[in-house]
């Protein structure tokens, strides 16, 4: 099995930390970088292959990951020269890819199944297999509904459930198919792209732990709990 990591992006949202590190290598507990806990999540689930696309400070992660002999896995790099989005690095990859991978962003702290993900994308039959979690936004304020110019109902702070993306997705590579590489393509462009041609993507539903560590509480709580996690984000690897 192969995964793609994104591991490109500048990680503005960490800084200071990312001022000097790039954010998949930024440091989780006392011993781990989060890139090192995804290459041995992702070895341990049965992944021998792995593209690193790399971009901001990526010649630190060439030289922190090496070969990836070290995990188990072949490991190799893709360079982004200027911003491609999430799925641009991809178009340029597209010949080194096997039918179907994994794809995912270099800063998730997750226990998901991995292989599973792939198995199930692979299953269905989807152009695109999008890992989803279930968050609860707090609004901070009494929202109003308005018609007319009459306010007609009122909600004191009121909670919202969604199901968002984890940054982890099965992919196919005819789903890459007519787009141009060496031009941004943003997740979001490629899922109204396919729900505009009525093909849509698969949801792969999650309740486990996540954590997106490109968000700075996120960050400080994975920190906070890794201790009392390492044995269930590290199990097998």
């Amino acid at each position: 099995m192969h995964a793609v990591i994104l591991a490109g992006g500048k990680g503005v949202r960490l800084r200071p930390y990312t001022t000097a590190l790039p954010k998949p290598l930024v440091p989780i507990g006392d011993q781990h970088a989060i890139l090192e806990i995804v290459l041995r999540q992702l070895s341990a689930a049965g992944f021998t292959r792995c593209t690193i696309a790399i971009g901001h400070l990526g010649e630190i992660i060439r030289a922190y990951v090496g070969d990836g002999a070290q995990w188990g896995m072949r490991v190799d790099y893709a360079t982004e020269e200027s911003p491609l989005g999430t799925m641009g690095p991809l178009l340029n990859l597209r010949d080194r890819l096997p039918e179907t991978f994994l794809v995912m962003n270099g800063d998730v702290l997750t226990d998901l199944d991995y292989a599973d993900v792939l198995h199930r994308h692979r299953q269905s039959g989807a152009p695109l297999t999008i890992a989803t979690y279930a968050r609860k936004v707090h609004i901070d304020f009494g929202v109003l509904t308005t018609a007319a110019s009459k306010v007609v109902a009122f909600t004191e702070k009121p909670s919202m459930d969604y199901r968002v993306s984890m940054g982890v997705y099965g992919l196919s590579r005819a789903t890459l198919d007519g787009y141009t590489p060496g031009l941004p393509l943003g997740f979001d462009e490629l899922v109204l792209d396919l729900l505009r041609d009525q093909n849509p993507p698969h949801a792969y539903d999650f309740d486990g732990y996540w954590l997106d560590i490109g968000r700075p509480d996120d960050y400080d709580r994975a920190n906070a709990e890794f201790t009392s996690r390492k044995s269930l984000l590290l199990k097998g690897a």
